[in-house]
């Protein structure tokens, strides 16, 4: 394999072949003197031929050695003639294979050409800084600046995140009433995805499974497949503002599921869970004995009339992992800085949290410039700044569900939260379009308008609706897709 690897290195294949011809014509035992000569040979009797093989090996860097004796069959060096013309075959591996993200995938793929005449309005990530009113305060341009100005901050931090920021992420988690963070509950991660990767990995094993929402984020999926993971899923109740199935929660459980994953906010839903149904969750798993893993990325972003509680205010017994970022509610995506607060008063989590510092490692921390500037942020960005966002998005909720409330053969539901809101389909009513897919592709080509199809969370029948845009963006979305619904709505065909 040897040569083989230094003849590709160093011939084109032209060269290749006729290479390939030489060494693969004789196999010798050979003897090379300190000079490079052959003293002796066994099984060939054609010197020229093998001094020709010799100079070739020469040719190719060989290092030559004190009368050490060579077997090119043995040693691999023999060249099979039907591989003399094949190609590199350079292959990803299987956990590549097995890693796919349906939402980016679809958006990457979709070839769908959008209505020339209109601009494109897209309403398909939910990257709050997309065609947003939505605006950093000046207070986290100032620190960020701040950070890069002092030179102090462009080396390599601890794994699992710097002492300062993994305080100031547990100042702003904890309520002084009922709940304490230590700066040492807090692991830093490139995200919220990361997060949640993390909190997988370090609880499940390959064969395992773990318990996901449906409808729900398909990063979950995404992450445990790649391990080996198995995912089983619980049904979220459209009648009930989609609250949990708990009964179908409880049906999954089995002796190799090692976590419940619990969104709320939840995404695509939007919707916001009482602190009833969070202690009927919560209850249920101490029952198991069973780690929640608490997607609370939109967390405290919930409009008027709802309350957002995390998980880890309402139990001092169950174990919760706290997954959250920057991202949503700093309205922060790109700079990709999240983290896990590990709440375990009882101490059952020992072990896994030597693990997660060992996981760690394997990512190095997040940017080294946000982890200085998170102290700043956290502790001094203005509620006014939250409220404004929240007044927004609400608004945004408002319009679109009014508006499409009123069309014939959809029925959105009004969100209580995040920045999403899900519309149903009732595909009877469209009988040239036989799935969300081909609706969403459809809307794109006649009306320039991108919302994602819920088959991508595990619900088909239904789009998602991103609300960030701006309102003058979001009223003509509407009014494009009202044309739309009522150009293919026909429900006696």
């Amino acid at each position: 394999m040897g040569v083989y690897a230094l003849i590709s290195r160093n011939f084109n294949n032209n060269k290749m072949s006729g290479i390939y011809r030489e060494v693969s014509n004789l196999a010798p035992k050979v003897k090379i003197d300190s000079n490079n000569n052959v003293t002796e040979s066994d099984g060939c009797g054609e010197n020229e031929n093998l001094n020709r093989n010799v100079k070739l090996l020469k040719s190719l860097n060989i290092q030559k050695t004190n009368q050490k004796n060579y077997n090119l069959s043995e040693k691999s060096i023999r060249v099979e003639n039907d591989n003399l013309n094949s190609e590199w075959n350079i292959d990803s591996s299987e956990f590549a294979k097995s890693t796919c993200n349906p939402v980016r995938k679809l958006i990457e793929q979709m070839k769908i050409e959008p209505n020339p005449e209109l601009q494109m309005i897209a309403l398909s990530i939910g990257d709050p800084t997309v065609f947003s009113d939505i605006a950093k305060p000046d207070s986290v341009i100032k620190a960020i600046q701040k950070c890069i100005d002092d030179k102090k901050f462009d080396g390599y931090t601890p794994s699992y995140g710097t002492e300062a920021a993994r305080q100031a992420v547990a100042r702003y988690y904890s309520r002084p009433d009922n709940l304490i963070y230590k700066f040492n509950d807090i692991i830093l991660t490139n995200g919220c995805s990361q997060a949640i990767d993390l909190c997988i990995t370090v609880l499940a094993n390959r064969g395992d499974n773990i318990i996901i929402p449906k409808p729900g984020f398909s990063i979950y999926k995404t992450l445990a497949g790649t391990l080996g993971i198995n995912v089983k899923y619980y049904s979220l109740l459209e009648e009930n503002n989609w609250e949990i199935d708990l009964e179908e929660l409880e049906s999954q459980i089995d002796d190799r599921t090692k976590a419940i994953i619990v969104n709320n906010p939840s995404n695509p839903c939007g919707s916001v869970y009482s602190r009833m149904h969070l202690l009927d969750i919560i209850n249920l798993a101490e029952r198991y004995r069973l780690p929640i893993i608490a997607d609370e990325v939109y967390g405290d972003m919930v409009f008027p009339g709802n309350e957002f509680y995390y998980m880890s205010e309402l139990t001092r017994n169950v174990p919760i992992l706290s997954c959250n970022a920057l991202s949503k509610r700093f309205i922060l995506p790109g700079w990709r800085f999240g983290w896990v607060a590990i709440h375990d008063p009882k101490n059952y989590l020992a072990r896994v949290r030597a693990g997660f510092n060992d996981l760690t490692t394997r990512i190095l921390g997040p940017n080294s410039l946000v982890q200085a500037s998170v102290v700043e942020i956290l502790d001094n960005t203005p509620q006014s700044y939250f409220d404004s966002i929240m007044e927004t998005l609400a608004t945004n909720a408002e319009i679109v569900y009014e508006k499409l409330q009123t069309l014939p053969g959809i029925v959105p539901r009004k969100p209580s939260g995040a920045m999403y809101l899900m519309v149903g389909l009732d595909m009877k009513c469209f009988p040239d379009i036989p799935t969300d897919v081909e609706f969403v592709q459809m809307l794109i080509k006649e009306k320039s308008v991108f919302c994602l199809p819920a088959k991508i969370f595990e619900c088909p029948n239904y789009i998602r609706i991103v609300i960030t845009m701006k309102k003058e963006k979001i009223i003509e979305a509407c009014n494009r897709i009202e044309e739309f619904v009522l150009a293919h709505y026909k429900p006696n065909s």
